[in-house]
């Protein structure tokens, strides 16, 4: 299977009624060990064996129920959104700071409502791009000498900033 993007799928049965004994077994499992209990996968040989997580186990069951009722049956998956206070606790930062990033266009969101929506990968995206914009500043103070008179180092510093702020300020204008 690998990590390769999942994409929307609907399945279908043409022969609704080979689910049967998966439905019965899926059923007698519950009964016998309740639906914390899990069912678990076997593969050929006994050491090739893995339990199933309880949410892929009520997917399973939802899935084999609506096949083998005769219906298709559909994995959507959707991209993860966060609030703005989650966007903030995952990027190290304040709400207001998510919200101004978001109005400078600097962060994409959705506004529904009264209230933001971001997608995780955009978020993800976002403190990638920040943390190398980081280590680019550092990497630009690093060419400070010990040596060098502690004037001279604030000028580079300054300089350094103010090439970072421009740089900054460039990529976020609009093309």
């Amino acid at each position: 299977m690998g990590a390769a993007a999942v994409e929307t799928e609907t399945f279908l049965s043409e022969h609704p009624e080979e689910l049967a004994p998966v439905v019965g077994f899926l059923a007698a499992h519950e009964r016998r060990h309740g639906s914390a209990a899990p069912p678990a996968l076997i593969g050929i040989d006994e050491h090739d064996r893995i339990e199933l997580p309880g949410v892929v186990h009520q997917a399973l069951r939802k899935v084999v129920a609506a096949l083998h009722g005769g219906r298709a049956a559909t994995i959507a998956p959707e991209t993860m959104t966060l609030t703005t206070q989650q966007a903030a606790d995952l990027l190290g930062v304040s709400r207001p700071t998510v919200v101004r990033l978001i109005n400078d266009n600097m962060l994409p969101a959705e506004r529904i409502g009264n209230r933001h929506r971001l997608l995780l990968d955009d978020v993800l995206s976002y403190r990638t791009e920040r943390r190398t914009r980081q280590y680019d500043a550092l990497a630009a103070t690093a060419e400070v000498e010990r040596e060098d008179d502690p004037e001279t180092i604030r000028k580079q510093l300054r300089e350094a900033r103010r090439a970072i702020a421009a740089r900054r300020n460039k990529s976020a204008q609009p093309s």
